[in-house]
């Protein structure tokens, strides 16, 4: 078996733990999937200017293409863009599949937060460029996507579940729902 297995699932308790596992995998590509499709809409639906109002005086979608970061920080750096969002995906994904995240509600926010990483991250491999189209009307905000609002969401989850965490421990020093090695 150990020849078989890379050492990681073995002895990182993914057979231990499988199913949580798999479970998140197909949350992963789920969220993946839903924000690539929902990029080719807007892209198709949207190009040359057209602009949808979904709600008025609150969103409306406006196709747009982000060379940098939120509110187009950085633009042009995207090999850096990619570089990190890689190694963030891949140091995440390794924390959560070698178990380090006992909570349900953490590793989930994980999963999302990495689902958002990773739909951004084939925009830019693939075309340089981050699709965006959810535009609030309601306040001076930038274009968004899908993939940010997973990594919004999963990034706001993990920070609340971390502060819970703490809280419940009672002296700061050492979680009770994750490894305290």
């Amino acid at each position: 078996m150990r020849l078989l297995c890379p050492r990681l699932f073995i002895y990182g308790g993914f057979m231990k733990h499988r199913k949580k596992h798999i479970w998140a995998s197909i949350m992963i590509l789920l969220i993946v999937a839903f924000d690539q499709v929902t990029k080719r809409l807007a892209e198709s639906a949207l190009m040359g200017g057209k602009i949808v109002t979904l709600l008025p005086g609150a969103v409306q979608l406006r196709y747009a293409r982000n060379t940098g970061m939120a509110f187009s920080l950085f633009s042009g750096a995207r090999w850096v863009f990619v570089a990190l969002t890689a190694l963030v995906c891949a140091g995440v994904l390794f924390y959560m599949f070698r178990n380090k995240c006992r909570s349900l509600w953490g590793y989930w926010s994980l999963g999302v937060l990495v689902a958002g990483g990773l739909g951004n991250l084939i925009d830019r491999v693939l075309y340089g460029y981050v699709i965006d189209f959810i535009e609030p009307t309601f306040m001076q905000f930038a274009v968004f996507n899908i993939a940010d609002c997973a990594v919004t969401c999963g990034g706001i989850s993990f920070v609340l579940w971390l502060a819970v965490d703490l809280f419940r421990s009672g002296d700061g020093k050492k979680g009770t729902t994750h490894d305290g090695k």
